[in-house]
């Protein structure tokens, strides 16, 4: 019986690993600095970054964090994190680019892959969201 349990407990970790999900020990996903670079499809970028992303015309800025704690100046939809699939018919089309963030990136870290399921292959994230927003001396609207 114990054997058994060793033998899950290491195909457990070998899963977790593969997938990437094997918490403090998983590569960091990349951050683009450089406010003039074009971010690649799904880019996780900084503040500076994200402010050029969201001044380029055609590309939607969407807030995902939930409970509303604030939004960037600019931002063109709010759609909580978790309903995003759900809340297709406020998205703009597929192929549209898209600008999102969250207050601390967490909530939008888990809204990229599901509009990248949905079609969507131009995202630019913030990382850190709204905190490192404000952290980098960038501020916030307070009302919707």
């Amino acid at each position: 019986m114990a054997r058994r349990a060793g033998a899950a407990a290491c195909v457990t970790a070998l899963l977790l690993t593969a997938t990437g999900c094997a918490g403090s020990d998983a590569e960091p996903r990349p951050v683009a600095t450089d406010a003039t670079a074009t971010p690649a499809p799904s880019s996780l970028v900084g503040s500076d970054a994200f402010e050029a992303a969201v001044a380029e015309p055609g590309r939607v800025t969407i807030n995902v964090h939930v409970p509303f704690e604030g939004s960037i100046r600019g931002t063109d939809v709010t759609v909580p994190y978790n309903t995003v699939e759900r809340a297709a018919g406020e998205l703009p089309s597929v192929g549209t680019p898209l600008a999102i963030y969250c207050r601390s990136g967490s909530m939008s870290a888990e809204a990229a892959p599901v509009l990248t399921a949905m079609g969507y292959d131009d995202i630019v994230e913030l990382d850190g969201g709204m905190t490192a927003w404000v952290d980098d001396g960038r501020g916030l609207l307070r009302e919707r």
